[in-house]
């Protein structure tokens, strides 16, 4: 999975109550092609056995500085690693790096690597809170290393619920690959992605929409913060859980859709419109719950704006505008047309009746149609590799601009 595949990560332990979440991370970090070394500090082993990093990466654990016939692990493992994932950080071991002591194997490390860092505070609300933790976190900053923000939530020996939570592994995962991912055209870039579907009232109950979970604009939006691109999703009602690091914008109708895109656009080096807004609207919702005593109603409907066409005046000279077309018909012809109307520079279409492509499923088989009307049609692939050839399409046209 990308940028994981090949690259080696070091997975620093230290002892909190936390550590038995490193092990999870261990995994995702190796299902994801990462090769992982795990440090354990000493009293990382308090709380989880070498064995179980074994079993999990396959691979040998290091715990001592000082074991004989490893003298020089703490420079190898330092030179070695592309990215040094500490988690958790404790309070201790935060105090510890931001005074550059190296007096343990993963401390030493940290003083002889060049890669990059990323510490996870995990520990209770109160020491977090500490001035001293907090001088200490922004001087791991101001160093160049990265600290993530503990969560807020259930703490050891049912502790309240302050910010101190180590994040969830996959979140960590998140911010492992946006510091191994290579920096392109994407990177500081402002990137805004719609997502989902939306949903116009019929009454106080029921709404018109379709099947869209939103899957391929979220799958999109996380791909673009990954590359270190600044993310706005402007979503419909979602099934989904959102991507890490990414703004998120609620709306409900398309007209709502419609209007944040706008506003939105002026700032926007790039606009993929991934969301599949309703095309036709109640001309007038009842005002009370539609009875079925009173028989069927007569839906009289109106269409919906059309929010690529009226975002045309909005649009930042330069930015790069990428439409989607889901089609049951001859998609290639009606993409070119779309594409032309609309003023777009890359149009995605796929296939509503397509088996494994579509909605509510993690695949997807698209066609891919630029400027210059050439299909190029990719094979049947997750939605985040898809997310990725998109994504190298969008960079190659801003590297041209």
């Amino acid at each position: 999975m990308r940028p994981f595949a090949a690259r080696r990560v070091l997975l620093g332990v230290t002892g909190g109550i936390a550590s038995y979440k490193a092990g999870w991370l261990a995994r995702l970090l190796g299902e994801a092609g990462a090769e992982v070394d795990v440090v354990l500090t000493t009293g990382a082993q308090e709380f989880v056995r070498p064995l179980t990093f074994e079993g999990l990466t396959g691979r040998e654990v290091y715990r001592d500085l000082f074991a004989a016939g490893h003298a020089l692990d703490h420079i190898r493992l330092a030179r070695e690693a592309h990215a040094i994932v500490i988690a958790p950080a404790t309070a201790d071991f935060i105090a510890r790096a931001a005074s550059g002591q190296a007096g343990d194997l993963l401390s030493a490390i940290l003083l002889a690597t060049t890669a990059p860092v990323l510490f996870v505070p995990a520990m209770n609300d109160r020491m977090w809170a500490h001035p001293q933790t907090q001088r200490n976190a922004a001087h791991l900053r101001d160093i160049g290393y990265s600290v993530l923000e503990p969560d807020v939530g259930m703490l050891a020996a049912g502790e309240g619920s302050g910010p101190g939570r180590m994040p969830e592994p996959e979140t960590i995962l998140a911010h492992v690959g946006r510091m191994l991912e290579e920096r392109g055209e994407l990177a500081g870039r402002q990137v805004l992605v719609t997502a989902g579907p939306t949903r116009e009232p019929v009454d106080p109950v029921r709404f018109l929409s379709n099947r869209s979970t939103g899957k391929m604009g979220a799958a999109v939006a996380a791909a673009a913060w990954r590359r270190g691109a600044d993310v706005t999703l402007i979503a419909g009602p979602l099934e989904i859980v959102l991507p890490v690091g990414i703004r998120h914008v609620a709306v409900e109708t398309t007209e709502e859709m419609r209007d944040a895109v706008i506003r939105a656009l002026p700032e926007t080096d790039v606009l993929v419109m991934a969301a599949a807004p309703a095309d036709f609207r109640m001309d007038a919702p009842a005002s009370g719950k539609l009875k079925r005593a009173a028989g069927p109603p007569k839906l009289e409907l109106t269409p919906t704006p059309d929010i690529l066409t009226e975002s045309r005046g909005a649009r930042r000279d330069g930015a790069v505008i990428v439409g989607f077309a889901l089609e049951t018909g001859d998609a290639v012809a009606t993409g070119r047309e779309k594409l032309e109307r609309k003023s777009l520079d890359l149009l995605v279409i796929n296939d509503a009746l397509e088996p494994g492509a579509g909605f509510a499923v993690d695949t997807n088989r698209v066609t891919l149609i630029g400027r210059d009307g050439k299909p190029e049609e990719l094979p049947l692939m997750s939605k985040r590799e898809v997310a990725d050839r998109l994504l190298d399409r969008v960079e190659a046209l801003l590297g041209e601009r």
